[in-house]
């Protein structure tokens, strides 16, 4: 009887854990969505609780001042994310499947570089940028994207291409098939999971990259969405609906994303929890 009360008990604790962290993730959600039709006597008077009249004619505010920018971010965000996949799985086969003096130590600087702050080469990257004739153009987003992501992607999959089992090498070998063939017919489709799960975080940091954008890009036209909702708050005053409206458009794109990848993501985390 005890451990029966002891099992309810903690069953009961651990469904408390879940609601309380449940609660705290999607309690921000909700007061974004319940500010964004609201206007400013409305948020002062009221900022917890929908109350009417809703202004909806917040979210065309929003989309006017950020529209623009949406195109922009998604060109910039996916071709990051493929240019900077494709490189990796190239990297982490070249890591898992070819043994060369020196390569244990390359890798070991790849890890050391997941612990260099970003930050830290700034100025440099900036200097680089422009060097390159990249000043002002998508392109300085991408490429810096495409070179700072490979240390913690090569990192990840270089564990799951050592799991492939060699027969399946060997088999695109014998039927006359290159290093290529090898990539796409067999560690593609089977590192899909974690390939996916790592190209949903690549999009997210990049639809969220606030810096870069910033530093590199001058022209209006130009802009991500990161920055453009940083034009959306007043200089002296700041109307909270419209603020708000915009922040929800712009994580629509993310929700739709992970709505949709969702089985893709968590198949990718479960296959790294039973990864050796």
């Amino acid at each position: 009887m005890a451990r029966v009360v002891r099992s309810k008990a903690a069953e009961f604790l651990k469904h408390l854990f879940i609601w309380c962290m449940l609660f705290f993730a999607f309690v921000p959600l909700y007061l974004m969505v319940n500010i964004s039709l609201k206007d400013n006597r409305q948020f002062a008077r009221n900022p917890w609780f929908p109350e009417a009249p809703f202004h909806w004619e917040n979210y065309l505010s929003g989309w006017k001042h950020i529209g623009g920018t949406v195109f922009n971010t998604t060109f910039v965000a996916v071709t990051a994310t493929v240019l900077t996949m494709a490189v990796a799985v190239a990297g982490a086969f070249f890591f898992a499947r070819y043994r060369m003096p020196g390569s244990k130590f390359l890798f070991g600087i790849f890890v050391i570089l997941m612990m260099y702050p970003g930050v830290a080469n700034m100025v440099p990257m900036f200097k680089l940028i422009t060097a390159l004739g990249l000043y002002n153009t998508h392109w300085a987003l991408i490429v810096p994207a495409i070179a700072g992501g490979q240390a913690f992607n090569i990192f990840v999959l270089r564990n799951f291409i050592e799991d492939i089992p060699q027969d399946l090498f060997d088999a695109i070998e014998i039927d006359g098939g290159n290093v290529l063939h090898q990539i796409g017919y067999v560690v593609i489709p089977m590192s899909m999971p974690v390939i996916g799960t790592l190209g949903i975080l690549c999009i997210i940091g990049q639809w969220n990259n606030f810096v870069s954008p910033l530093l590199y890009l001058r022209d209006s036209n130009l802009q991500t969405i990161s920055v453009a909702l940083l034009h959306l708050e007043g200089e002296y005053t700041k109307n909270w609906g419209q603020l708000m409206a915009g922040y929800t458009i712009a994580s629509v794109p993310l929700v739709v994303l992970f709505i949709f990848c969702m089985k893709l993501f968590i198949r990718g985390l479960s296959s790294g929890a039973v990864k050796g």
